[in-house]
């Protein structure tokens, strides 16, 4: 008798376009989930049971196309698959929902606060929906929705905390690539912010910076000692 297992007539991820090919409507949809997944490689650099995605097409039914988030967290999955990297997110692969899927409002609207996250909540059942919108005024640009008996309830604050990632996710005013403006970052339960990258290199110059300026001057007052020592006929050897 054959051993049937249906999983052998999917398609692979290998056999599945990597995304939806429509370009993004501005950088900021590329750089916004960059800078997340740029901090987490940081805070998480000894973790290899997570994938961050961007632009990505997630494949969750064998006759549906796939949808692309700007960016999406998935947990208990392995970092790499190989050296070539994911070529896409098959759900029947990867055997594990993504656990955040976030979106990057722009001028154009794409559906993200209806189709999308309808299917995020019914279709796919995501945790956290992460719908950013930066050219928004009248409301709030960051929107974090919990995911409970199937809908999503928008959750109050900046940060958010995440307790299932164990992170928070908050927007401010920062600096990521030379750009200044506001930005989304993870947070830790306090509400302090992840040192991007860029700012824990800042911070190790500045530090540098300081502790040469701090020995220069040491150096400054045991030569001023000497001198006075000197002068008063003293040597600084034989007090030693």
């Amino acid at each position: 008798m054959l051993n049937y297992n249906p999983l052998h007539c999917l398609p692979s991820s290998e056999e599945l376009p990597d995304s939806n090919d429509t370009p993004v409507d501005n950088e900021v949809q590329n750089l916004i989930p960059g800078l997340l997944k740029t901090t987490l490689a940081l805070v998480w650099c000894d973790r290899w049971d997570w994938f961050f995605g961007i632009d990505m097409g997630i494949y969750y039914h064998p006759d549906k196309p796939a949808i692309v988030p700007d960016g999406f967290l998935s947990l208990g999955v392995k970092r790499v698959i190989d050296e070539d990297l994911r070529l896409s997110y098959v759900l029947w692969e990867e055997k594990k929902l993504p656990i955040l899927a976030l979106e990057v409002v722009s001028q154009i609207y794409r559906e993200e606060h209806s189709s999308k996250k309808e299917l995020y909540a019914k279709e796919l059942g995501i945790l956290y929906y992460v719908v950013y919108s930066p050219l928004r005024r009248k409301k709030t640009p960051l929107e974090v929705y919990h995911l409970v008996d199937g809908e999503y309830i928008l959750m109050s604050g900046n940060p958010v905390w995440l307790p299932e990632i164990g992170l928070g996710i908050g927007r401010e005013r920062g600096i990521y690539q030379g750009i200044v403006r506001e930005w989304l970052y993870w947070y830790d339960e306090e509400g302090q912010k992840l040192l991007t990258p860029e700012e824990r290199i800042r911070e190790a110059e500045e530090r540098a910076v300081f502790e040469e300026e701090r020995r220069v001057e040491a150096e400054q007052k045991v030569k001023m000692l000497i001198e006075r020592l000197n002068a008063l006929g003293l040597d600084p050897e034989t007090l030693l």
